[in-house]
């Protein structure tokens, strides 16, 4: 969730979590979408189908377990190694990506 979107009054309070929840209150600004009060997520301020997921050099994220996934991936994609991926399997997914010129996030 971007930054716009934190949680009410999540600065005044150290046990309020950054997630998004709804305000319910009767009076709550927010809620009734005031003016010069920050916005609440909607449907009409989310992103394009195309462009949601991208990373910011528009490519796309795909988590990779070994190498036979990595041989899988097209072109306008980027591999993320899963984290639970040892270093031994790890090196041998950085070894096939250089073959294959596939960019890893998390080498």
């Amino acid at each position: 969730m971007s930054k716009e979107y934190y949680r009410r009054e999540v600065h005044r309070r150290k046990r309020l979590s950054l997630s998004w929840r709804r305000p319910k209150g009767l009076h709550s600004k927010v809620r009734r979408k005031e003016k010069y009060v920050k916005p609440m997520p909607s449907a009409r301020r989310r992103s394009p189908r195309r462009e949601r997921g991208l990373l910011p050099g528009g490519i796309r994220e795909v988590l990779v377990h070994n190498v036979e996934e990595l041989r899988r991936v097209g072109k306008g994609f980027a591999a993320r190694i899963a984290s639970g991926v040892g270093k031994r399997k790890r090196l041998m997914i950085l070894e096939e990506a250089k073959k294959l010129k596939i960019k890893v996030l998390n080498p």
